[in-house]
């Protein structure tokens, strides 16, 4: 038996007991004669001592531990001595006394620390060592509470009545919403299938198909710009069900929610039961957001009324363009410095206000450009709707309803963390009902779904479709948790005909709907239920639940914000054989690729031999031998220069200096100047300290000093400050071909 007990077992209860743990050293402890080990496992940490008066050979083993190892012991439960013992540990009032020790495995010194630390490591380090990351507490405890939020939502559902039904991975496209991730059908040439964004159709027709309830936490892919809520591959708790209005729907996801922060948060408080609702022109008209956080007030208010006929012609020639005027009344913001006014207004303009005019209350006048724009009328009713006070300001964006309320909405959101004023120990729930069916969009110049061609339209709405379809609500709700949103969903269309209408509207034809949707449309034809439902982003649950900034923290592996898994080296090139045989061709150039996936590429091609050596990120070639635990010597420093003949690479040993007198008489260049971080980046696509000594690849002339041949090996960084490359210089030579002269 390799353990009895894991390392957040054992109590007082097993004092006197003898018994076998295992896992890795997490500190290491000398004290008067004594080695004391803190053992880790997944489940917490145990206190190990190793006495040589007990077992001399153990000692001498445990004096060669270090971080990292995985070791056994076998050992006698004892009391702490009194003054030693560690409330914070539920193994704390004891320690097993070592009688024996089996190293299972040893460890590299890790490239961050790994136990206890207030410093945060650089992310791409954590994200290419994944599985050290995951050791952490932190990291761990994060997917301990997304393991035990799956479990109870399964056990939800089920007592609920729902089926878990799994769904295809490999679908058809059905071009809508975000970009698709392409498949190439091998066996069918030509032809591709999409990973899924959701399973929107086919739970739809489970729901034909008669299953009544059913749920997936289901894996879904989107090929899309990152942002610290978003992800290529993510996770989504699915549902849908027959015979079902909103009330059903919002009724089930709100017992659940609430039972969730109940059980996995006890120490947080709900702000409101039940659940709020808003409509989506409530919420943006209040919170300039379709997703507010209602932790904190700063309600925007609508001063259109009172300046429609003002002198002032940005505000009335806005409204008379069926625009509003939108204001932000900020307590004591008239304290504000100019730089920080302009921070705010630049922060509009972000969200696409053309810019954002301001009023500062003062006693007895006020301050700001536009008052001389003004009536005393106009801006004492601006003053009372926005219930201003003196030492107030007002900010004020003239703009479409959309845009005037999500920019001010913004500046909002900013102000309630300048002001601290979100309570982190509230849990604000908020359902979002009543989406516009259709919007604006301004890339198609055309009317686009709001969420997707399938939702309900309001009843009463249905006659507005012909004549002013952009004023028709959809049956859909969004559920909003701390400002995000962690869910969405609707009532579906289950009519043909309703259906029909809808992808006139959209402008697809009769044959596009049939070769997009001809199966749902074909499935209609049998009997179709009314049906809704919804899908939770369980990772921005599970990152809301855990505090954490963006859901890369609460995903086991997660890529990195370039889409790139570090850890995994992907997306990778292939071998062109295999991008062959799936009848496909890559029109993409080995420039657009990575400086270091490029080389790699470069040198497998040529059947050379490589170490790849990865380390914390590096910019001197002393503290890249340091973490490479290599030489100067073996460094091998590339330095690009431009001369009056063109760029040239040198490649010198980072222990010499290069001369650039005899570079220069050897070129017979009177100009040898370094390349700015910007060209430098334009032609190798590598930071400075990043490149590598393959100046073949970047297609100009390689100088190497003669010196390098005394070694057998050397070490290079290879397109980046967290990777190097160790090769043989005689393979280097062969593949450079360089120009081997006396440049130090």
């Amino acid at each position: 038996m390799f353990r009895t007990h894991t390392c957040n077992e054992l109590t007082k209860s097993e004092i006197g007991t003898e018994v076998n743990l295992c896992g890795w050293v997490n500190t290491r402890r000398d004290h008067g004669g004594l080695i004391f080990i803190d053992l880790r496992d997944r489940y917490g940490l145990t206190q190990v001592v190793f006495d040589p008066s007990n077992n001399n050979n153990s000692f001498k083993i445990a004096d060669k531990l270090r971080s990292e190892f995985v070791i056994k012991i076998s050992g006698t439960v004892r009391e702490r001595p009194e003054g030693m013992r560690n409330s914070k540990l539920n193994t704390g009032e004891i320690e097993v006394l070592v009688n024996d020790i089996d190293v299972l495995n040893k460890s590299k010194t890790p490239p961050f620390e790994i136990c206890k630390t207030k410093k945060e490591h650089p992310e791409d380090l954590r994200l290419r060592y994944r599985y050290l990351d995951l050791r952490r507490d932190k990291m761990k405890n994060n997917i301990v509470l997304r393991h035990k939020m799956i479990k109870m939502i399964r056990d939800f559902m089920d007592n609920e009545g729902f089926l878990e039904v799994e769904t295809p991975i490999l679908i058809k496209g059905t071009p809508e919403g975000s970009r698709e991730y392409l498949v190439p059908a091998r066996l069918h040439p030509g032809t591709f299938y999409v990973l899924p964004q959701s399973p929107q159709q086919l739970k739809q027709l489970l729901m034909v198909a008669g299953m009544d309830k059913y749920f997936q936490i289901a894996r879904c892919f989107r090929d899309e710009d990152q942002r610290g809520d978003r992800q290529p591959e993510f996770t989504q708790l699915d549902m849908e069900m027959s015979f079902v209005d909103t009330e059903d729907i919002i009724d089930i996801n709100e017992r659940l929610m609430i039972r969730l922060i109940e059980e996995l948060l006890p120490d947080k408080k709900i702000l409101k039961k039940p659940v709020p609702r808003i409509t989506w022109h409530e919420a943006m008209e209040k919170y300039g957001s379709d997703k507010p956080d209602t932790r904190f007030g700063l309600e925007l208010s609508n001063i259109s009324e009172i300046v429609k006929n003002s002198e002032f012609k940005v505000f009335s020639d806005t409204i008379k363009k069926d625009g509003v005027v939108k204001a932000l009344r900020v307590e004591d913001g008239g304290s504000f410095t100019r730089s920080e006014i302009d921070k705010y207004e630049e922060l509009a303009q972000i969200y696409g206000a053309k810019g954002m005019a301001n009023i500062i209350i003062g006693e007895k006048e006020h301050k700001s450009p536009i008052l001389k724009f003004l009536s005393d009328k106009e801006v004492e009713g601006i003053i009372k709707e926005t219930e201003a006070k003196p030492g107030d300001i007002i900010f004020i964006v003239a703009d479409d309803f959309v845009t005037a309320c999500e920019s001010l909405g913004n500046v909002r959101l900013a102000l309630g963390e300048k002001f601290e004023l979100i309570d982190e120990n509230l849990m604000a729930l908020l359902w979002v009902t009543d989406f516009p069916l259709f919007e604006w969009g301004k890339e198609e110049n055309a009317i686009t779904a709001s969420h997707h061609p399938f939702c309900m339209p309001h009843d009463e709405d249905i006659k507005l479709l012909d004549k002013e379809p952009l004023k028709v609500r959809a049956k859909a709700y969004d559920f909003v948790l701390n400002g995000s949103e962690v869910g969405g969903g609707s009532i579906r269309i289950h009519d043909r005909d309703l259906q029909k209408k809808i992808f006139e509207i959209l402008k697809i034809s009769e044959d596009d709907a049939k070769d997009r949707f001809g199966h749902m449309l074909k499935a209609f034809e049998y009997g179709a239920p009314p049906h809704g439902g919804i899908a939770w982003g369980l990772d921005r649950v599970v990152m809301q639940f855990a505090g954490e900034p963006n859901i890369r923290e609460v995903i086991p592996f997660p890529k990195d914000q370039k889409a790139r898994d570090l850890m995994l080296d992907a997306p990778s090139v292939m071998p062109e054989e295999t991008v062959k045989e799936m009848h496909i061709m890559t029109t993409a150039k080995m420039d657009d690729v990575s400086p270091f996936m490029n080389l790699k590429e470069f040198l497998n091609k040529n059947h050379t031999h490589f170490e790849h050596l990865e380390h914390e990120p590096v910019i001197t070639s002393e503290q890249a031998a340091k973490v490479r635990g290599t030489t100067l010597e073996q460094a091998a420093k590339a330095i690009i220069f431009e001369t009056d003949t063109g760029k040239v690479m040198t490649v010198v040993s980072a222990a010499n200096k290069i001369n650039e007198s005899k570079v220069k008489d050897l070129l017979k260049s009177s100009k040898l100047t370094l390349l700015t971080e910007e060209k430098l980046f334009e032609l190798t696509k590598c930071k400075k300290g990043a490149v590598h000594p393959f100046g073949n690849l970047f297609k100009i002339k390689v100088l190497t000093d003669k010196k390098l041949k005394n070694n057998d090996e050397i070490v290079f960084n290879a397109g980046s400050n967290i990777d190097s490359m160790k090769i043989k210089y005689s393979d280097y030579l062969e593949l450079v071909k360089p120009e081997i002269v006396d440049i130090t």
